[in-house]
């Protein structure tokens, strides 16, 4: 045997960037996943937490659009609680008190802040601070 180096294989050329790579992987990407990478995207730009890196008694500033809301009492108090997902994960917002506010429905997209709690294993975020994003706001 002799001590000569093995000659180095060549490096793998780039994948493509191009247009036609971009199609193709949207096309092979489910609708959900685009939907989560959009709002991930939508939440770097507005310069907030990702819901999975926030955790207990942290206080935070998130992003994303509402999955459900409903109307649940909490110790007999109405308590109008929301799922805020960011594509990271979902986070539960409560109002206590509350059984209706103006805006908040499903499908709309809004800024929270406040204290993270965990209650049953789940983030929830308390009479948080809020805006709702515009209607058909796509940045």
């Amino acid at each position: 045997m002799s001590a000569e180096p093995r000659p180095e294989k060549p490096a793998k050329p780039a994948r493509p960037a191009g247009r036609f790579r971009r199609m193709i992987e949207r096309l092979s990407t489910s609708q959900e996943e685009l939907h989560s990478a959009e709002l991930q995207e939508d939440a770097e730009a507005a310069g907030c937490t990702r819901i999975c890196d926030s955790y207990d008694r942290e206080i935070v500033k998130v992003t994303g659009t509402l999955r459900t809301v409903t109307l649940r009492p909490r110790a007999g108090v109405p308590a109008l609680e929301a799922e805020l997902f960011d594509g990271s994960a979902a986070l539960d917002v409560v109002w206590l008190g509350r059984r209706s506010i103006v805006g908040i429905e499903p499908g709309r997209r809004m800024i929270a802040s406040g204290r993270i709690a965990m209650s049953h294993g789940r983030r929830v975020l308390f009479n948080p601070k809020y805006e709702l994003r515009p209607l058909g706001q796509e940045q």
